[in-house]
């Protein structure tokens, strides 16, 4: 082969890479709770502008407010000319597989839930183990021996996050108890503040100084009541400590926003694939925040007990249930 094709060839690889960048049109469809909800859909938004700054591609988004408009936006969307499409929340599981199916050639991620198309990448976590840890810690601050938790809709997800919770607190105190709350059954409970500070204060005045909230934005609800209490919170889904510095012990890190942000540029770079990802401690999808805003809770011991503890689980010398596996929570 002559020099002159090598460059031909090589003249064309380049442009038909550029163009596919080029083509590249990401989308975001937020479920309820709004993209600035300070938790799971703020995160998947940080990482959607993190792949804006850094490739300069604007991405369109839809919030959505009720449950009919779903399916009505992602199809909005690939109507539109959107590929990828990022669907936030596992309530998108239904919407995005029947879309799915219309528009073949689209690519799909789902954060959150399962859709097993060959178009459809579903991202996952294995929020078990990063309430572990935040589960540890709680029952390690706990001067009463008792901790709380706060979930939001009552599904067997929220479940999981609770059920690691208290695996990880009795694994560092067999005497601890742990109270549990949900705060409703429809999706109105991911967004309700009142609610979550009314059912703070109830586990607060049965004993309870250390509040683990999985509700999206109705943990902000538990968050403000431990403040006000002189109690402890904990955040969830991205890294909450900056909302009330000194009463927030740590976050459940689920990073979503490397989620959303790997959709995108995997797209833009052509390393894509549909299937299910299953983020772990071991592959840096959940974890616990430690920053200034923390950093005087957390001791030298307590900070050595939760990374042993984060590696005894990589390990596999400590296995944490998973609720969803058999919906109980026996460890």
């Amino acid at each position: 082969m002559t020099i002159s094709r090598l460059g031909v060839i090589a003249g064309l690889v380049l442009a038909a890479t550029t163009a596919s960048a080029a083509d590249i049109s990401p989308a975001v469809v937020f479920d309820m709770g709004g993209k600035f909800d300070k938790s799971f859909n703020q995160g998947v938004y940080e990482g959607a502008e993190r792949f804006k700054e850094e490739s300069g591609i604007s991405y369109r988004e839809f919030e959505v407010t009720n449950e009919t408009q779903r399916e009505q936006a992602l199809r909005r969307m690939a109507q539109r000319g959107a590929n990828p499409i990022v669907g936030v929340g596992f309530a998108q599981a239904g919407p995005m597989e029947t879309v799915a199916k219309e528009f073949p050639d689209t690519k799909f991620t789902l954060i959150d839930g399962v859709v097993e198309l060959p178009n459809v990448q579903s991202v996952v976590f294995k929020e078990q183990e990063g309430s572990f840890l935040v589960g540890l810690l709680a029952a390690l601050a706990s001067e009463s021996k008792m901790v709380g938790f706060v979930g939001g809709m009552d599904i067997p997800l929220i479940r999981r996050f609770a059920c690691g919770y208290e695996q990880g607190a009795k694994h560092a105190d067999g005497s601890v108890s742990v109270i549990q709350n949900m705060t409703g059954t429809t999706p109105s409970a991911w967004n309700d503040p009142g609610r979550g500070s009314e059912l703070a204060k109830g586990q607060f005045d049965r004993g309870v100084d250390v509040i683990y909230a999985a509700a999206g934005g109705t943990g902000i609800g538990v968050y403000q009541a431990a403040k006000d209490g002189g109690k402890l919170a904990i955040g969830v889904d991205s890294n909450q400590n900056y909302l009330h510095p000194g009463s927030m012990l740590t976050s459940m890190l689920k990073r979503v926003d490397v989620a959303a942000f790997n959709a995108f540029n995997e797209v833009q770079n052509g390393t894509w694939e549909a299937g299910i990802k299953d983020l772990g401690l071991a592959e840096d999808g959940v974890g616990w925040a430690l920053d200034e805003n923390n950093a005087d809770l957390i001791t030298d011991d307590m900070k050595a007990a939760v990374d042993k503890a984060s590696a005894d689980i990589v390990s596999g010398d400590i296995e944490v249930h998973d609720y969803m596996s058999d919906n109980s929570c026996t460890y």
